[in-house]
């Protein structure tokens, strides 16, 4: 919001984190059902416009893709050839609360649409679940249940990977776990951005605390933001903000019809 910064961008501009849930929101709005082969061509064509900034397993998933890879093929294969501690980023995570807002209600769907949007550029299970808890948690949220992250931890239980679990559990309980990590590792993302999207007593809070940490700014302040705009409310944003921001009219456009 302040611009010129990282990639010289003006202020207002949108990133590859809301471009990408962008591509999601549309495909639901336009097919009124989760298609992931049509979210995967979006993806692609997003690729091919050639953003000025994207997540190396994202875009190496989204070359697969555009040779000819199936949509649950290409993040796959980036997954094998990937190893430990360059296997696991943020880069579904932060796309994927759109899907929260039409499956609120269905959580056997909402968590199999989740590690499916997942599934085509991030394959690991930490994603994969990610993005489930995540969702789960925003559904929660959006129905007014008292503890939605820890209702999400109890229904996705052993299935998720130890390590996710094991990071998101005190949060879950009203504890703050110490020392937050900004890095692009999906567990210190998801765990950074609930913390501040969870314990914030404002959107606005939420948002300028996560993005100020530092790091991997923009989808710490995309996860939070889409956890705190769950909790307040999209009418609690700043005008000043949604005045400088680029795709604030879509967006808003958007988020009526997926509801």
């Amino acid at each position: 919001m302040v611009g010129d910064g990282t990639w010289n961008q003006p202020a207002g501009t949108i990133t590859d984190d809301t471009e990408q849930a962008l591509c999601i929101a549309r495909s639901l709005v336009e097919h009124q059902v989760f298609d992931p082969a049509d979210i995967a061509e979006r993806f692609v064509a997003w690729y091919d416009s050639g953003p000025f900034d994207i997540g190396r397993m994202t875009m190496r998933s989204l070359s697969r893709l555009k040779h000819g890879d199936e949509w649950d093929e290409a993040g796959q294969h980036v997954w094998e050839q990937s190893r430990e501690g360059q296997n696991a980023g943020n880069g579904s995570v932060m796309r994927c609360p759109p899907l929260a807002i039409p499956y609120a209600t269905d959580w056997d769907r909402l968590a199999e649409v989740s590690r499916q949007s997942s599934q085509i550029t991030h394959a690991d299970s930490r994603c994969t679940y990610g993005c489930a808890v995540l969702n789960l948690t925003i559904a929660g949220i959006l129905d007014d249940t008292e503890t939605p992250l820890g209702d999400a931890l109890d229904y996705v239980g052993s299935d998720a990977p130890d390590e996710l679990i094991a990071a998101l559990e005190s949060l879950a309980r009203g504890e703050s776990p110490g020392a937050l990590e900004t890095s692009g590792y999906v567990i210190d993302s998801l765990q950074t951005a609930l913390h501040d999207g969870l314990f914030a007593e404002s959107a606005e809070e939420a948002i300028v605390t996560a993005v100020n940490r530092g790091g991997d700014t923009d989808t710490i302040g995309a996860v939070a933001g889409a956890v705190a705009g769950a909790r307040f409310g999209a009418s609690t944003l700043p005008d000043r903000w949604l005045a400088a921001l680029d795709a604030a009219e879509e967006l808003e456009s958007l988020a009526n019809q997926l509801t």
